[in-house]
């Protein structure tokens, strides 16, 4: 039959098709009795939904067919039946309103089984879902060979084992090829399915890229644009003279329509030349006392400039213990507060600094943010915990003296970008502070890592700084691409732990 192909179209079906329709669904059916629509049921389809019903031709000739409506999906109980959710085969239960595309029909007559033209039409229905931006299909699925396990195996232990390739079943395996997940078996589904038993399974494909319908003006960015800032350490004569600086970096990331401007850690720290007489654990604290009034110009800066502002990190007072901290300075005007977990035995036993507490991800217009400081990023399990929260960003602003120690940060975040399946931007600060105890040089080269699959650059960096020079790194990542990858990726990361066997969870009470 393929040598015999000329030409394969997709077309919507019209009642100039029903005779040909008729006898193919006879044909498919024929363990069913009278399992074919009449006529008036198909014209009712076309007048209330033409894109939903479908057709492949193969030389002119019927070869397939997948009906469909649109459903208020939250109407119908979960153990609906056929007749329910057809309206009683009058397909009033279609609205256009709906937010899931319900599939009626869907077969490929015999003699053109093998051409995967089923895929086509499920693919065709998962286009015209997103385009609609519908939630996602649903349908129940026939299990046509059940009744041949009936006296032995339960609904549910025969998925099972269709699932584990112990059993062959040719709907719901081709089925399942095809993203779609069993939610729940169908009791008494269709009438007259002898072959199922009557029972169905309840199949759903979710949309990765619906989008629920917002009363704000506001949208969520797909493509969010990162401005990286691989500062520069040079001795300034006041916090205004600082903050001048950091004032042009913003200028020149926002000019080009960046997002997030990203500092590196403790990028204020040559403040602390005029404390160099003092012993390094109160040149610490006294560089600690700018922190609230540099919190307060990045937000002004955030505001006016329109962008998004990660303060890397500063020292931060509180309750008398030393914390190392950054602030994420919105440019709504809302600024939130983020700490490093864990201290470097140097930061600990030259500062006396304090291991923070608080873990959490960042609410954003442009998705779900993490930040990470520097040591943090070598600990796999902070940021999974950010990933199942819905991380799509995760920032690690560092400080680094050696390549050793940058390597460390290099290698971490990019194994965090491939195992959490997110983007992962790291900024760091470069050249030396000679006047400035135990900060004397530094290295640094600021990247943008993606996870490593078919849709992003193949070494997994979207971007990269040129070594120890100061500059910016403006980068374009995609958020829908991380969707795809959670779905289709040629591996699955985040679905394919094995949570039967190992669990991670917070024990702090105080991360939210």
């Amino acid at each position: 039959m393929i040598e015999n192909i000329e030409n394969i179209e997709l077309q919507y079906l019209t009642l100039d098709d029903y005779t040909a329709l008729k006898q193919a669904m006879i044909q498919v059916y024929s363990n069913i009795p009278n399992a074919y629509w009449k006529e008036a049921h198909i014209k009712s389809l076309i007048d209330k939904f033409p894109e939903g019903q479908v057709v492949i031709k193969i030389n002119d000739e019927l070869a397939g067919c997948a009906l469909s409506i649109v459903v208020n999906y939250e109407d119908f109980d979960k153990h609906h039946t056929y007749r329910e959710i057809t309206g009683n085969y009058t397909f009033n239960t279609h609205t256009p309103n709906g937010d899931v595309l319900y599939g009626i029909d869907i077969f490929i007559k015999p003699e053109y089984r093998g051409l995967r033209l089923g895929r086509r039409l499920y693919d065709y229905r998962k286009e015209l879902a997103e385009r609609l931006n519908l939630r996602g299909i649903a349908f129940g699925g026939r299990i046509p060979n059940y009744h041949k396990y009936a006296q032995e195996l339960s609904p549910k232990e025969y998925i099972e084992k269709v699932k584990r390739k112990e059993i062959h079943d040719p709907v719901l395996n081709f089925q399942m090829s095809n993203d779609f997940h069993p939610s729940k078996v169908l009791k008494g589904y269709l009438e007259g399915d002898e072959a199922s038993n009557e029972y169905a399974v309840l199949l759903e494909w979710d949309n990765i890229y619906y989008e629920k319908p917002s009363i704000k003006a506001a949208t969520q960015k797909k493509i969010v644009r990162l401005g990286l800032i691989q500062w520069q350490m040079r001795l300034y004569k006041d916090l205004t003279e600082l903050m001048q600086q950091a004032e042009y970096f913003i200028d020149a990331v926002s000019a080009y329509r960046s997002d997030f401007a990203l500092f590196p850690e403790f990028f204020n720290a040559p403040l602390m030349a005029d404390d160099n007489h003092l012993p390094e654990s109160e040149a610490i604290r006294e560089l600690a006392k700018y922190t609230p009034q540099i919190v307060q110009k990045f937000s002004e800066l955030a505001i006016s400039y329109n962008i998004n502002v990660i303060t890397g990190s500063m020292p931060e007072l509180r309750d008398e213990l030393l914390y190392n901290v950054g602030y994420i300075c919105k440019r709504d005007g809302t600024t939130e507060r983020y700490e490093k977990l864990h201290v470097t035995p140097d930061e600990a036993k030259v500062w006396g600094m304090q291991g923070g507490n608080e873990l959490r991800t960042f609410d954003t217009d442009c998705g779900k943010i993490g930040v990470l400081i520097c040591y943090d990023s070598e600990f796999p399990e902070l940021s999974r915990l950010l990933a199942d929260e819905g991380m799509d960003i995760l920032f690690i602003p560092f400080l680094t003296d050696t390549q050793n120690g940058y390597s460390r940060v290099r290698h971490c975040a990019q194994a965090r970008a491939i195992e959490n399946e997110c983007y992962v931007a790291i900024a760091g600060s470069v050249g030396n502070l000679p006047k400035v105890h135990n900060m004397d040089i530094q290295f640094a080269q600021s990247m943008v890592f993606t996870p490593c699959d078919f849709s992003f650059p193949a070494n997994g960096i979207k971007a990269e700084a040129t070594t120890n020079t100061e500059m910016i790194l403006i980068a374009d990542v995609d958020i829908d691409l991380l969707r795809e990858l959670n779905q289709f990726g040629s591996v699955r990361n985040l679905k394919d732990r094995r949570k039967d066997i190992f669990n991670l969870s917070k024990t702090n009470t105080n991360s939210t």
